[in-house]
């Protein structure tokens, strides 16, 4: 079997689980406009990407493995992009970045963290009960290939005010 190699926007995706990226990123290009004013509009994908391992609380050694560079080239390019950046925040404090947590840490006490409580729409569209029944288990070996083939039905109950695609389609007929 051929495992895949992620992509470089597969790497750190679960940050926008987690967090509200554009308001992030607009954040970080507001920052690098006052900075850098006759630099390329926007961030980078490379610093979105290094911005993303961040918030998913990896160091720039961990960003660098994930992406096959070294530790050092990582921190290095942090040093010069990100981390001035975050201090071009008006709102962040006056003191050096001192280290990558702080990024991740002030930007959750900011509330850039998704509300991932039963109030928004994500944690209502969960499900609030899950059954699951297996109905068989099957065990076969044909010319040395072993196989297990299980057969499952799984329950899922939504809360009541969560209203699928089509009902909300019916409903505007």
């Amino acid at each position: 079997m051929v495992t895949r190699k992620p992509t470089r926007k597969d790497l750190f995706a679960e940050a926008a689980q987690t967090w509200d990226l554009n308001r992030i990123y607009e954040l970080f290009t507001e920052a690098k406009r006052r900075i850098l004013p006759n630099a390329r509009q926007g961030l980078t994908d490379t610093e979105k990407l290094y911005l993303r391992g961040l918030l998913c609380n990896c160091s720039p050694s961990d960003i660098a493995r994930q992406l096959s560079k070294s530790a050092r080239g990582a921190e290095v390019y942090m040093c010069k992009t990100l981390y001035q950046y975050f201090k071009g925040i008006p709102e962040t404090p006056s003191d050096d970045v001192g280290n990558w947590r702080n990024v991740h840490q002030w930007l959750d006490k900011a509330g850039y963290k998704v509300d991932l409580s039963g109030d928004s729409t994500v944690g209502r569209s969960l499900p609030k009960d899950a059954k699951i029944h297996i109905t068989g288990i099957n065990f076969y070996n044909e010319n040395n290939n072993a196989t297990i083939s299980i057969d499952i039905n799984i329950k899922l109950s939504f809360p009541s005010e969560v209203k699928s695609q089509g009902e909300d389609d019916i409903a505007n007929d």
